[in-house]
């Protein structure tokens, strides 16, 4: 625009933006920008999560490799560990406070290694899972991919260990005279619920952890209450036959106590259906259904605020 003024020089205005006035909204929408890392949609997040399943493989497999790549024995404490753990609850619950009362040792033994093998599944998803976000700012800062990929490759580390150890453990199985029978097949539904359940409770924890960072120094407690509460040394019906059935109940419906149930029973000859809560498929599905959803959108519903702050 122009205009003579009354020396009869021409000046000129600039024109009016169309976007004065407008809010940093409306500027966005107007010129087609979105929020950096906003979160899509629940399906787009599950088409991306599956688009990065290789690198969730791939992740997990590299951390699983790198865990004990400092020690001499390196992947040989995959299946320390847990032995070690089992020995010493044998020599302190076993023969000293005469945890396996009510079972032979040839059930006893196999009973107290495969709850530690398959409790240490559990606990070991939630404790990466807590550190999944608040541990790896630097990636999440730096790269745009869906967040959950970092607590569900978490959950992917714990089995592949777990599957690696289980070797161990059918031995330990074997050598007290429970052989491999068609029971032995039922291992493999249990361990697809017990990992839904494992990745649901990775999300969850992983969500609060990257919030609250402090609460990784209160998982060991956490997870140390819920091991004894689950019946890895002892038999619940047995231990408690004594106090009210409602305590019993309870604890035995308890997602980390229906796992390890349900894998002695499939592995162990003298450990029965008697020993199982009523339900105990029904129960250990529905676990996973509710963990593995519930977690799902828990996590997702923060998904733009990881790494800020």
């Amino acid at each position: 625009m122009s205009e003579t003024t009354h020396e009869g020089m021409v000046a000129t205005t600039k024109p009016v933006s169309p976007d004065v006035g407008l809010t940093a909204a409306q500027l966005a929408a107007e010129h087609g920008l979105t929020v950096s890392g906003a979160r899509p949609s629940l399906a787009e997040y599950v088409r991306q999560l599956w688009g990065r399943r290789h690198f969730i493989l791939a992740f997990s497999q590299a951390k699983l490799t790198a865990q004990y790549s400092q020690a001499k024995l390196g992947q040989l404490w995959q299946v320390a560990t847990p032995l070690l753990n089992a020995l010493v609850y044998f020599l302190i619950f076993g023969l000293i406070l005469n945890a396996g009362r009510g079972m032979d040792k040839d059930v006893y033994i196999p009973f107290l290694v495969t709850g530690v093998f398959v409790f240490t599944f559990t606990q070991s998803s939630a404790m990466a899972g807590v550190r999944a976000i608040s541990g790896n700012l630097g990636l999440v800062r730096a790269l745009h991919f869906p967040r959950a990929s970092l607590p569900i490759s978490f959950a992917f580390q714990q089995l592949q260990q777990l599957l690696a150890s289980m070797i161990v453990m059918f031995a330990v199985v074997i050598g007290f005279g429970s052989y491999p029978s068609l029971s032995w097949l039922l291992v493999v539904p249990a361990l697809v619920l017990q990992f839904l359940f494992n990745m649901g409770l990775a999300l969850i924890v992983a969500r609060m952890g990257a919030k609250t960072p402090d609460l990784a120094q209160l998982m060991p407690f956490i997870m140390r209450t819920w091991m004894y509460a689950s019946g890895v040394m002892f038999s619940i019906p047995i231990m408690l036959e004594d106090k009210p059935a409602w305590l019993a109940d309870v604890l035995q419906w308890n997602p980390a106590a229906v796992y390890m149930d349900l894998i002695r029973f499939a592995l162990i000859d003298g450990y029965g259906s008697e020993n199982l809560p009523p339900h105990v498929w029904a129960v250990a599905l529905g676990w996973a259904v509710v963990l593995a959803v519930g977690g799902f959108v828990y996590f997702w519903k923060a998904e733009e605020r990881y790494g800020r702050g």
